[in-house]
């Protein structure tokens, strides 16, 4: 049922009866702009690809990447990007002298639902398929020497693909082109162990005497040629004049009711955002809500088909965990129109294609205004009208939106980064190059300024060894079997920690590093919507026993940290506060854990952990405030420690307004008298060894940053600080001591 304006008018109506409705922004239809390309493409093979003619950025696509030109498509939501590449992928394998292509997805389900796309669209003589975990010994010697196009994803590319290049030759040496999809994606420790896979990809393309052509396409985020260019190392041509059209939409913010001013609890967002879902579908319109967690998730389905039960059947969650088959047929569900609601993660916030939808409900701001647009843009995938509505969370970041509404819609999205120079993430892959093919000044161009130093390092731990020629010298591995075999991709440790029940059955699993917060003994653990408790955690076999549980409670490790600058390498003035950026030694000891129940969060139990301490070295970006600055601010004896704890925490909550990232993603240190800095100083720490770039992005937007951390304490109602401004749900000193109203003062003077 295609929305009207006057359905539209009595859904914001109903939205708006109680006061919770903050914002409505209505969004003008946008109509099509078309284009041609310097050379027609054949009828033929428009007409296999389901169109009549090219949008504009889709003609400025081909040209670029028919000139060899590598290049990022940076367009909205159902803007055609993926008939940006297959254009010319078709016409490279249909040549005379045919050529392959090599298309790379984050996930095997992106890849399964393009292999459709591009069967329709390439030549009947073409073959084209996917290589994964699940593809058949048998067949990947077939399609090592028969395929023209290869679906993988940078697993595979790894671990399979590059260090067996030989047996590739044939595919190789005539690879036109490299797609990269779902760009926004590839980002923080993922990201940067993404970039060294396709920088080992073009090298070894180059020892089979090619050059292939990059594709990025990517969701809307800030500065995407910069990261498509820091991921495969060449210059990349960025395509974002969206030609595409687009109907009307109507986006509404909805803050849920405060319950109790003194504390600052408010209606649970679960509850508001299947209670907005229930009205759209019992409407009649087809909607998608995005939920930040699996177990919400859940929740939010099962709390739908309680309010619809006439139409409960037609209601679907979808995310990680689930089974592949059970992923597709609700996908087939959705494409095909019987499904009214689907519930999800951001699992369905990838490409994969699941037909018109009228209404998107957000629970909670995802993290990133560019994450914000690529779910909204879940619906309204055709000309018709369409709404979202964002269902504001109680953390720091939703908050500050609330109070500043225009911001999600004018704030620009945020960029995305990879630390190429991070040597826990650079050595290992270095070590993986020399296995496929020996190291020499001249990859200087895959790893500019950090070749040498990465060889040296691997030379001194005996894995690699230094070998002269006339050319020049090289580096060869001589470690023991082949590198990177345990290397996880997806994380930025040295191993990971099995979480296994009594009989061994394979539960999940979590990084190393970790470990000791998450799966510690005694610790609750939730997975796919079930709850566990930690029996024993086995450290030396990195392994977790886990039994199942009710989940009426919760757990959270109490934890000591200290900070150790180890390095400072750029200083300058934020407000009247001194910023820092440069790298430190994060040691923490986790010393217990709080046993809280859910419904009520009191605490049920405290309990003592003897675990080894923890050391991350690591990047980070800290404040230093003299002491003309804490007693301008009036604060009391005391209140010092309190105040930089509630600062800290504040942002922390607000930092993924300006960098691509998860508040896990990033720790926090305060302490009123540093060592190092002898002045109170509050830290901002990158939570992966090495660091995944996110302390630049906090030092460069560390001015703003601090204004909106403000902004947010002072437009909380709490008395003495709620989740909503000060409290952190990932305290390690279970948020105790926090000084709300000292951290307002400070930040004023520091402002000032």
């Amino acid at each position: 049922m295609a929305l009207t304006t006057s359905t539209l008018d009595d859904v914001i109506g109903r939205l708006a009866d109680d006061g919770r409705l903050v914002h409505v922004e209505h969004l003008p239809a946008r109509p099509a702009r078309h284009g041609r390309p310097e050379t027609p493409v054949d009828p033929a093979l428009l007409a296999r690809a389901g169109v009549d003619e090219l949008w504009s950025h889709q003609a400025e696509a081909v040209d670029l990447l028919r000139a060899g030109t590598s290049v990022v498509v940076a367009t909205g939501t159902a803007s055609g990007k993926s008939l940006c590449y297959q254009i010319p992928v078709a016409e490279a394998v249909g040549a005379d002298d045919p050529g392959t292509a090599l298309a790379i997805y984050p996930t095997k389900a992106l890849a399964q639902d393009q292999l459709r796309s591009f069967a329709r669209i390439l030549p009947s003589r073409s073959v084209v398929a996917t290589y994964d975990g699940d593809t058949a010994g048998e067949q990947r010697g077939w399609l090592r020497t028969n395929a023209d196009v290869v679906l993988t994803n940078p697993e595979m590319l790894h671990s399979s693909i590059l260090p067996n290049h030989p047996r590739w030759g044939r595919f190789l040496a005539r690879l036109r082109y490299v797609i990269v999809d779902e760009l926004h994606v590839l980002r923080g420790v993922f990201g940067t162990h993404t970039a060294h896979v396709l920088r080992r990809l073009a090298r070894i393309c180059a020892l089979h005497g090619t050059e292939p052509t990059f594709a990025f396409t990517s969701a809307t985020i800030g500065e995407p040629a910069r990261l498509a260019a820091d991921l495969c190392g060449n210059a990349v041509t960025s395509v974002d004049g969206d030609g595409s059209p687009r109907g009307p939409r109507m986006f509404a913010l909805l803050d849920p009711p405060v319950l109790d001013p003194a504390s600052g609890v408010r209606s649970s967002a679960n509850s508001e955002t299947g209670a907005a879902v229930a009205d759209l579908v019992d409407a009649g319109h087809r909607t998608i809500a995005f939920c930040r967690s699996r177990k919400g998730t859940e929740l939010v389905a099962a709390d739908i088909r309680r309010r619809i039960p006439g139409r409960a059947d037609e209601v679907r969650s979808y995310r990680s965990g689930y089974l592949a088959e059970e992923r597709r047929a609700i996908e087939d569900e959705l494409a095909a129109g019987t499904v009214s609601a689907v519930v999800a993660t951001s699992a369905l916030e990838l490409g994969v294609d699941i037909g018109g939808l009228d209404a998107c409900v957000l629970n909670g701001f995802p993290g990133t205004i560019a994450a914000m647009w690529q779910q909204a843009g879940r619906a309204g995938r055709s000309s018709g009208e369409s709404i979202a509505v964002l269902v504001a969370g109680e953390d720091q970041l939703d908050r500050w939106l609330v109070e500043h509404p225009h911001e999600v819609f004018s704030r620009p999205p945020e960029p995305a980064v990879v630390n190429l120079a991070n040597p826990f993430v650079l050595d290992p892959h270095l070590a993986c190059a020399a296995f496929e093919a020996p190291l020499s000044h001249d990859d200087e161009r895959w790893w500019p300024g950090m070749l040498d130093d990465g060889v040296r390092r691997l030379v001194c731990d005996d894995q690699l060894r230094t070998r002269r020629r006339a050319a020049g010298p090289f580096a060869v591995w001589t470690g023991h079997g082949r590198p990177g075999t345990n290397l996880s991709l997806r994380s930025g440790s040295a191993g990971e920690v099995r979480i296994v029940t009594s009989d061994g059955t394979l539960i999940g699993t979590v990084d190393e590093a970790r470990s000791h917060t998450s799966v510690h003994d005694g610790a609750i653990y939730l997975h796919r919507g079930a709850t566990y408790r930690v029996q024993t955690l086995d450290l030396d076999g990195r392994e977790a026993v886990v039994e199942p549980c009710d989940g009426d409670e919760y757990t959270q490790a109490r934890s000591d940290t200290t900070i150790v600058v180890t390095g400072t390498e750029s200083t300058r003035r934020a407000g009247r506060a001194e910023l820092c950026l440069g790298s430190v030694e994060v040691r923490t000891h986790v010393t217990g854990y709080q046993r809280r129940e859910v419904r009520s969060r009191r605490i049920l139990g405290n309990h003592v952990l003897d675990l080894p301490l923890q050391r991350l070295a690591t990047r980070a970006f800290w404040y230093t405030v003299d002491d003309d600055l804490v007693e301008a601010a009036g604060l009391g004896d005391g209140a010092l420690g309190g105040t930089l704890h509630a600062i800290e925490h504040a942002a922390i909550g607000i930092l993924p307004l300006f960098t691509i990232c998860d508040r896990w993603d990033v720790g926090g240190v305060s302490i009123a008298l540093h060592p190092d800095t002898g002045l109170p100083t509050i830290f901002v720490y990158d939570g992966y060894p090495g660091g995944a770039g996110i302390a630049e992005l906090g030092y460069e937007a560390a001015d703003r940053h601090l204004a909106a951390a403000r902004d947010v304490i002072a437009a909380c109602g709490c008395d003495d600080g709620c989740p909503s401004c000060v409290q952190s749900p990932k305290c390690g000193n279970g948020n105790d001591p926090l000084d709300k109203a000292g951290a307002l003062a400070l930040l004023a003077r520091i402002l000032d």
